[in-house]
C-alpha cells in the first residue's frame, strides 16, 4: 500500500507540476523583467499570471506537503495541508500585484492593471486604455473579492480531490469514491471555464448588455463555482448534509455577484433585455441573476443526494 501510495504521489506531483509549466514560466519572466529593469511592460505582461501561476505554486505546495498531511492524519495536519498553501497563494499573489506595468503615459502596478483587464481581454490599444472609463468608477480593492473566492475555490477543491484519492490509494477504503469523483470532475470543469474566461473573457465586448453566447457561457461559470465549492464543503459535512452544502453553493455564487458588482460601480452584466434580465426594484440582481444562484444551490443538493447513494 505505501509503494501504490508513493507512486501516486509522484504522479499527482508530476501531473501538477506538468499542468503549471506555463503560469510558472510566464511568472518567471516577469519576475526576471521587474529584477531587471524595476518595471514590465504592458505588451511582456501575460495577463493570466495573476492568479494562475499564484494558484499553481499554492497547488504545488499542498501536493509537496501530501505525504505528510497523510501520514498520520488528523485535524491539525488536514488543515495544515489547506492554510500554507492558501498563505503561500496570498504571499504570492501579493508579491505579483505590486509589479509595476509599463504602458504610453501609464505606469501602475499589476494590480490596478488586473482590474482594468477584467472589462474586457482588449483594454488597450495601441498602448492606451480605451475601456476604463466605459465601466469602471472609483476604484476600489474590493473587487479583488471575487478573484480571490474563485481562486482560493480552485486550491481548495484540487487539493480535496488529491488529498481524497491519496486517502483511498493509502487505506483502501473506497467508501468516498463517488463524492471525490463529483467534485474532481467540477473542479476540472471550473478550471478550465477559468482558462478560457482568462483567454476570452467570455467574448464580452465591454458593454455591459453581453451577447447570448456571453451569457450562457457567464451563467454556467457562476454555476460551477458555487458547485464545487458546495461539494468541497460538502466532504467535510456529516451524511445527509445536501441542504447545507446548497446553501454554501448558493451564497458562493452571490459573493461573485458581489465582486462583480463592486468591480462594475455597483452595476452588473445584464445577459439580455426584458423583465427577466432587469434588476428587481430595490436590488440590482435581475430574476435571471436569483435562478443562477438557486441553479448553483440546486446542482449541489442533487449531486450531494446522488454522491450518498450507496
Amino acid at each position: 500500500m505505501k509503494k501504490r501510495f508513493r507512486l501516486y504521489w509522484l504522479l499527482a506531483l508530476l501531473g501538477t507540476l506538468a499542468a503549471s509549466y506555463y503560469p510558472l514560466c510566464m511568472c518567471a519572466r516577469v519576475l526576471a523583467d521587474a529584477v531587471r529593469f524595476g518595471e514590465v511592460r504592458a505588451e511582456d505582461y501575460p495577463k493570466y499570471i495573476i492568479p494562475y501561476a499564484p494558484i499553481s505554486i499554492a497547488v504545488i505546495t499542498g501536493v509537496l506537503l501530501m505525504p505528510l498531511i497523510l501520514r498520520r492524519e488528523g485535524k491539525l495536519r488536514r488543515a495544515a495541508g489547506y492554510t500554507l498553501p492558501l498563505a503561500v497563494f496570498f504571499a504570492s499573489e501579493l508579491l505579483l500585484e505590486n509589479i509595476v506595468v509599463a504602458t504610453t503615459g501609464l505606469k501602475t502596478t499589476v494590480e490596478n492593471w488586473q482590474m482594468f483587464m477584467c472589462i474586457s481581454p482588449n483594454v488597450y490599444e495601441t498602448r492606451q486604455l480605451r475601456a476604463i472609463d466605459v465601466l469602471i468608477g472609483e476604484y476600489s480593492p474590493l473587487f479583488k473579492l471575487h478573484f480571490y473566492a474563485i481562486s482560493v475555490v480552485l486550491i481548495l477543491a484540487l487539493l480535496g480531490s488529491m488529498y481524497g484519492f491519496g486517502r483511498v490509494v493509502r487505506t483502501g477504503d473506497r467508501s468516498g469514491v463517488r463524492r471525490l469523483t463529483a467534485l474532481s470532475l467540477c473542479a476540472l470543469l471550473f478550471l478550465g471555464m477559468c482558462i478560457w474566461a482568462c483567454f476570452t473573457a467570455f467574448y464580452r465586448t465591454g458593454e455591459l448588455l453581453v451577447s447570448p453566447l456571453s451569457a450562457c457561457l457567464m451563467g454556467a461559470f457562476f454555476i460551477l463555482l458555487g458547485t464545487t465549492a458546495g461539494l468541497y464543503a460538502g466532504s467535510f459535512l456529516r451524511r445527509g448534509s445536501g441542504l447545507l452544502s446548497a446553501f454554501i453553493a448558493a451564497g458562493m455564487t452571490l459573493l461573485m455577484y458581489v465582486g462583480e458588482m463592486i468591480l462594475l460601480s455597483g452595476q452588473l452584466y445584464r445577459f439580455g433585455t426584458g423583465y427577466l434580465f432587469e434588476g428587481i426594484a430595490g436590488l440590482v440582481l435581475a430574476p435571471v441573476d436569483i435562478l443562477i444562484i438557486l441553479a448553483a444551490g440546486g446542482l449541489t443538493f442533487l449531486l450531494e443526494k446522488r454522491v450518498q447513494m450507496r
